[in-house]
């Protein structure tokens, strides 16, 4: 009997256990660009032509390879709006009883499938290195599960920089050798970029007709949309960023997006890189000497720590974690969000190459739009449903529990020991965007005062009763206790005034 074999448009890898279970001499691939997957955020147009023209190119080289392939196109006035419903089509097409599926990263993805009339047998995502079973195994009877020690059962089971038992360099974090404030130039010219083949320019032209309406430019489109171009792009960035990349991970500059980071995160969740890969030439050019160890380390512990146990969080948890609020956050995002105007610099800048790039790196994410965001109380679906919209690397199961867990706090303290807050003088150290604000960086109160310094202190006091006993922030509540009763008055008052102004729609 024929089955069918669901590919998703983030499982672009030819190894993945729905293929490798199938029998290509009679079953058949099915590959949908449906509207449930295309609009349940609005995805940057970016991020949409990505997958669909490297959905395209991976159904071609599956013919090639002998596969059967029935693809669905977006603009088919055949197809249905669910991916469920391609099933069902292509199930009476072919007479098939059964669809191989490996299992998707997304709770919302997994609940349709098992709902679907078809039978569905959902296979174990093996392109990850640690199981459900072993994440949750190393989970139980855990009082907290802090990702560094996961990370060393990580460092332990793939053997990348370990010397025998022991980890390279004689420790297991190099991160306090990656903090350096922002360089005065950066000598990379960026990512590799490629010029859209004919299947992208398809594409392209599909997204512009059909989502005119989306947050974000379509124009220079460069991402790499197949496998080869995809280890094009880490070859030259292994070559060319990574030996700075350690160093500068948490800088930002107003006129370098890219710096000298790696710009993998699209490519591996979407299936056209493989972790260990990626890891391996790092670990290669470190050990021939061409990138310090504390580049190395920090690159691979972003992806076989920190990947790797945002995954296990999000399957851990289930599919309710997305909706924690843990510190009832409800104020709606405001416009600034979406491009309205600001005379934040931080924000316009983080915004605006979000807009233009679908990307923003992990202290822009987390320290700019998140931290804002934590400290002006925004509901944290909002934060969330914006983050998995905006960015072309962005799906459920890396993308909630960094922005639920580790940007928001909205789950009460699982993935961070303490909410990631910050006054404005964080970005002043890591960033050049405070030199040229319409704010001052140093004012505490007053029309000049940064927006961080006033909402920072309202949102601690906010929470007080939550926070004042943690061991981490006992010391900004006494620095609190010490102000001035009348300057502790005007803070809050000030802050207020800000977020009233927020809500009114108005300009900060």
């Amino acid at each position: 009997m024929v089955k069918l074999v669901l590919v998703l448009g983030d499982q672009l890898s030819p190894e993945i256990s729905s293929l490798k279970a199938a029998d290509k001499s009679k079953d058949v691939v099915v590959m949908a660009e449906v509207g449930d997957e295309a609009i349940y955020v609005p995805h940057h147009p970016k991020k949409i032509a990505f997958i669909f023209a490297a959905m395209r190119k991976f159904a071609a080289e599956l013919k090639v390879n002998g596969w059967r392939v029935s693809y669905t196109k977006f603009d088919d006035p055949e197809r249905s709006d669910t991916i469920c419903g391609e099933l069902l089509r292509y199930a009476g097409t072919f007479s098939a009883d059964e669809v191989l599926a490996t299992e998707p990263g997304e709770w919302r993805v997994i609940e349709a499938l098992q709902s679907c009339p078809v039978k569905v047998n959902i296979l174990q995502d093996d392109r990850f290195i640690a199981s459900h079973a072993e994440f949750e195994t190393w989970a139980e009877g855990r009082k907290a599960l802090r990702m560094e020690y996961f990370y060393r059962e990580m460092r332990r089971k793939t053997g990348l920089m370990m010397e025998e038992d022991q980890p390279a360099g004689g420790q297991w974090n190099f991160d306090h050798d990656n903090r350096k404030a922002a360089p005065d130039a950066v000598h990379y010219a960026g990512p590799m970029r490629f010029e859209p083949d004919p299947i992208t320019q398809e594409v392209l032209a599909l997204v512009a007709d059909r989502f005119p309406n989306n947050f974000g430019r379509l124009d220079d489109f460069w991402f790499a949309t197949d496998a080869a171009q995809a280890r094009q792009h880490l070859a030259h960035w292994v070559r060319y960023a990574a030996p700075h990349f350690g160093d500068f991970q948490d800088a930002m500059l107003r006129d370098e997006p890219f710096l000298y980071h790696g710009l993998v995160g699209l490519y591996l969740n979407a299936g056209l890189l493989d972790p260990l890969e990626v890891c391996q030439a790092v670990e290669k050019a470190w050990k021939d000497g061409d990138v310090p160890i504390n580049a190395a380390e920090g690159f691979i512990r972003q992806i076989i720590g920190w990947r790797e146990y945002v995954r296990g969080i999000y399957f851990l948890e289930g599919p309710n974690y997305t909706a924690r609020n843990a510190l009832n956050h409800q104020r709606k995002l405001p416009a600034v969000y979406w491009g309205g105007e600001t005379k934040m610099l931080c924000m316009e800048k983080a915004v605006g190459q979000t807009r233009d790039e679908a990307y923003a790196h992990h202290i822009q994410r987390l320290m700019v739009t998140g931290n804002f965001a934590l400290l002006s109380g925004i509901s944290p679906q909002e934060v969330h449903e914006w983050y998995l919209a905006v960015y072309a690397d962005a799906y459920e199961w890396v993308e909630a529990p960094n922005t639920i867990g580790m940007s928001q706090f909205a789950d009460s303290g699982i993935i961070a020991s303490k909410p990631y807050v910050s006054s404005g003088n964080y970005i002043n150290k890591m960033s050049d965007y405070c030199k040229s604000c319409h704010y001052s960086v140093t004012e505490k109160t007053g029309e000049k005062a940064c927006p961080f310094n006033l909402l920072y202190w309202d949102f601690l006091i906010r929470h007080r009763e939550r926070f004042s006993k943690n061991a981490r922030m006992g010391n900004i509540y006494r620095t609190w206790d010490r102000m001035a009763d009348a300057r502790k008055e005007t803070v809050l008052k000030e802050a207020q005034g800000l977020l009233a102004l927020m809500d009114a729609g108005g300009v900060i």
